[in-house]
C-alpha cells in the first residue's frame, strides 16, 4: 500500500544553518539600532513627540505636520519597532522551519520576539507618565534583556547540539560570573547617572532627584571595578591556557576602556548629546563583550555518533573476562 505523506510548509522550504545564523546575527544588531535610535528621540527632546500611546495623537496614529520634527523622530522610532519585530518573526519561523529541528532554539527565538513589544508597551508607559526616569531606564534595561536572549541564540545556534564542558578551572568560572554581574550593575547604576542628568527627553520632564555627581562616582567606581575583574580574567585565562577565553576577556577590556573614554569625556564636556548617544551603544557592546567572555568559559561538543555502541563491546568483554572459567 502506497503511504502518503504529508508536505509541510518547513519541508518544502528549508533553512539553512548559514541563513537562520546570519537571521539571528541581524536580530542583534536590528536590537542595538533601536536602542541608538531610542537614544536619538530622548537627546533630540523628541521623547514626547508623541505625547500619547499607542496613538500618535488623541486622533491619529501617525504624527501630523503641526508636530514637526520631534513628532517625526519618534514616530519613526515606534515604526522601526516594528522591523525588528518582523526580524524577530523571520527568526521564529527559521527555526521552526531549519532541518534537523532543534528544539532548544525555539524558546530563545520565541523570548526575543515577545521581549519586543514588551518592551514596546514599557516605551508607551514612559509616554503616558510624561518620561518618568525610572520608567525611561527600565526602558533601557528592557532592551539590554532582549539583546541577552537574541545574542544567546545566536551563539546557542553556532553551538553543536552536545554537552556543555567548561574549558578553564571552576574558580576562573565563577570569577567570570561575577564579572558578569558587575557588568550588569554598571548598565543599571548608568540608567540612574542618566535620570539625574540633562537629557530628559523633554525640556518638562521630571528628573530622579539623584545628585549627578555622586550617582556619577558611583558608576565611575563600578567601571573601575568591572575593568579591574576583566584584566584579571586575561591574566587568569592565559595561565591556564585557556587562548579563546583569554581573547575574549582581552576584547571585553579594550571595550570597556573605550566606553570609559566616552564616559569621562562626556562628563568633562557637560553632556554633549553626540556623546552621550555613543555612549549609549557601547553599553550594548560591553554587554554583547561581556557575554562572549562568558561564553569563552565553556563549551558545546557534538555529540559522538555510536560512542554508546562502542562502548558497549567493552564493557561486553570486560564482564566476561571477569566472570569464573569452567
Amino acid at each position: 500500500m502506497r503511504r502518503i505523506c504529508a508536505v509541510t510548509p518547513s519541508a518544502r522550504l528549508p533553512v539553512s544553518a548559514t541563513l537562520l545564523r546570519r537571521l539571528a546575527f541581524a536580530s542583534i544588531v536590528a536590537n542595538v539600532a533601536i536602542v541608538g535610535t531610542g537614544g536619538l528621540v530622548r537627546l533630540t527632546a523628541s521623547g514626547l513627540g508623541c505625547p500619547t500611546w499607542p496613538r500618535c495623537t488623541d486622533d491619529s496614529y501617525t504624527t501630523t505636520a503641526e508636530m514637526g520634527m520631534h513628532g517625526v523622530i519618534e514616530f519613526g522610532n515606534r515604526l522601526l519597532t516594528f522591523a525588528v519585530g518582523a526580524i524577530a518573526l523571520a527568526v521564529v519561523v527559521a527555526v521552526l522551519s531549519h532541518r534537523p529541528r532543534r528544539p532548544e532554539l525555539v524558546p530563545l527565538a520565541v523570548g526575543v520576539l515577545l521581549g519586543i513589544p514588551a518592551q514596546a508597551v514599557i516605551g508607551g508607559i514612559t509616554v503616558l507618565t510624561d518620561l518618568n526616569p525610572w520608567v525611561v531606564g527600565l526602558h533601557f534595561l528592557a532592551s539590554m534583556v532582549v539583546i541577552a536572549v537574541a545574542y544567546a541564540l545566536w551563539r546557542r545556534i553556532k553551538d553543536p547540539a552536545g554537552p556543555v564542558v567548561p574549558v578553564v578551572p571552576g574558580p576562573l568560572r565563577t570569577l567570570a560570573r561575577l564579572t558578569a554581574v558587575v557588568s550588569a550593575s554598571v548598565l543599571v547604576v548608568g540608567t540612574w547617572v542618566t535620570g539625574s542628568g540633562p537629557h530628559a527627553g523633554d525640556h518638562g520632564a521630571a528628573r530622579n532627584g539623584l545628585d549627578p555627581q555622586t550617582i556619577s562616582q558611583l558608576h565611575a567606581d563600578g567601571v573601575f571595578l568591572l575593568i579591574g575583574l576583566s584584566v584579571a580574567l586575561v591574566f587568569a585565562f592565559r595561565a591556564v591556557g585557556a587562548a579563546h577565553a583569554a581573547r575574549a576577556a582581552g576584547i571585553l577590556v579594550a571595550v570597556e576602556l573605550g566606553q570609559g573614554l566616552i564616559g569621562v569625556v562626556q562628563y568633562l564636556t557637560d553632556l554633549p548629546a553626540l556623546l552621550v548617544g555613543a555612549h549609549m551603544v557601547g553599553s550594548c557592546l560591553v554587554l554583547l563583550a561581556t557575554l562572549s567572555m562568558l561564553w569563552s568559559t565553556r563549551e558545546r561538543r557534538p555529540v559522538q555518533p555510536g560512542r554508546d555502541d562502542d562502548r558497549r563491546p567493552a564493557m561486553a568483554s570486560a564482564s566476561r573476562s571477569a566472570a569464573p572459567s569452567a
